[in-house]
């Protein structure tokens, strides 16, 4: 069941970051748009459309035994080189199967080549921290943990789970329990429970 847990949370929690993420730096999730996917029901804004979309992908993708089909937080690149709709995925996609032709050629190029694209990336999602209100701890905090442990442990995931666990944290030693989300308690008591599992392994 944990397994199960850490993959769906995972796969839920990778995708809405990157959703978000690139998301606002396109201008296609507005803040009433995730207003929207809080308050909403059924498919009442573009986040519950494209997250079924996300679903649907990773679903058969999982069926056909391919890896995973999701969204990545690689397409800020695309977003950063003027892509704004899906033919940017399109134009992806096709460049993608004319490289299997090349593989072999590609695969001569080292991995470090990627660097500077990653940075343009890591640029390009760091310039939504101005919007984080850094003066009230309570969201500084766990913003700046969710970055810092994305960065040393290489996951977006585990980033994010360590941002609710700081948040949940906070509102319980400042005495605002109240203002912790029932849903937010859950999935953060998931998540620890997740940590100790894998420590114990």
């Amino acid at each position: 069941i944990m397994t199960i847990f850490a993959f769906s949370f995972s796969d839920i929690f990778d995708t809405l970051g990157t959703f978000i993420g690139t998301g606002r730096r396109t201008g296609i999730f507005s803040d009433a748009d995730e207003r929207a996917l809080e308050q909403g029901s059924g498919f009442s804004s573009k986040m519950d459309r494209a997250l079924f979309a996300d679903s649907i992908a990773t679903g058969v993708g999982s069926i056909f035994g391919t890896s995973n089909v999701t969204t990545y937080v690689e397409s800020a690149a695309g977003i950063g080189a003027g892509g704004r709709t899906g033919l940017t995925s399109v134009v992806v996609a096709g460049m993608f199967l004319l490289s299997s032709v090349f593989a072999p050629f590609i695969a001569i190029v080292p991995t470090q080549a990627l660097a500077p694209a990653l940075i343009l990336v890591g640029i390009m999602m760091m310039s939504t921290f101005k919007e984080i209100e850094w003066e009230d701890l309570s969201q500084a905090v766990p913003a700046f943990m969710a970055s810092i442990v994305m960065g040393f442990v290489y996951n977006i995931s585990y980033g994010i789970a360590a941002g609710f666990i700081f948040y949940c944290l906070i509102k319980l030693i400042t005495g605002k329990v109240k203002e912790i989300h029932p849903v937010l308690a859950i999935v953060t008591i998931g998540f620890i429970l997740n940590f100790v599992i894998l420590a114990s392994l």
